[in-house]
């Protein structure tokens, strides 16, 4: 089965209103040729959803939410509903972000909580998974990686979910694993999902690489079987450096 590729920006705690002049510069090099071989969602702070909701539609790019709560409204101060998300036009966002994980200590609970909401208003979820440096080294990568596909996927997920492998250690640090530690991990990550999930539906779910991807690197991480596009952090905040990244599809 041919998934077709998908390639997130997660601009995380960064933008201002004068960024949104990035969205349609996106938009802009999303020529017909790369529209034709890969979705591009850009996944803005929530203070430019609303805002980014109406120049990504304009750039033919999706739009995307950074978390969200697991009710659909109610007394929770400071945080976001996916209603809300889809009210702005969302159509995914992105949850167990390992940043959310280590710094707000959400669990693999919380997580699939989360993703089951985000199912419910209509938005797919992009699940991340990944280790820490310790827990590579220790040699429980896959360990820790399945635990977290086993407790974050909603029960009788559908396809369509993506899920994000994150190794926790290179994001954000210019390190990224070996072409072959990333094959063995996506392989890994689509085998246990079929486990969780059944039915075959494993062959349909998209599985994002993140960690430091950048134009310089994507078209080696890009190729590698099972990876199904990028989550992509820094590089996703510049026109040039996003588009260089999706263009390893071209």
């Amino acid at each position: 089965m041919t998934r077709r590729p998908l390639v997130a920006g997660n601009w995380k705690m960064n933008g201002l209103r004068a960024s949104l002049a990035e969205i349609e510069a996106m938009g802009a090099a999303y020529d017909d040729a790369l529209r034709a071989r890969a979705d591009l969602i850009v996944c803005p702070p929530a203070t430019l959803m609303a805002l980014a909701g109406d120049v990504a539609a304009r750039a033919g790019l999706g739009l995307g939410g950074q978390d969200c709560h697991a009710a659909p409204g109610g007394a929770h101060t400071g945080d976001i509903s996916a209603e809300m998300l889809k009210d702005a036009g969302a159509s995914y966002v992105i949850v167990g972000h390992s940043e959310r994980r280590s710094d707000h200590g959400e669990t693999d609970g919380d997580v699939r909580a989360k993703a089951a909401a985000a199912l419910r208003a209509g938005l797919t979820p992009i699940i991340c998974v990944g280790e820490t440096r310790p827990e590579r080294d220790a040699g429980d990568a896959l360990t820790v990686v399945g635990a977290q596909i086993d407790g974050s996927l909603p029960a009788d997920a559908p396809s369509h979910i993506v899920i994000a492998y994150e190794p926790v250690w290179a994001i954000g640090t210019g390190l990224t694993p070996t072409v072959d530690d990333v094959a063995a991990m996506h392989a890994f990550a689509r085998e246990r999902i079929e486990a969780r999930l059944g039915r075959g539906k494993s062959a349909e779910v998209r599985i994002l690489y993140g960690g430091s991807v950048k134009p310089s690197n994507a078209r080696e991480l890009l190729r590698v079987a099972n990876v199904d596009g990028a989550l992509v952090g820094g590089a996703s905040l510049t026109a040039k450096d996003f588009i260089g990244v999706a263009s390893a599809y071209r």
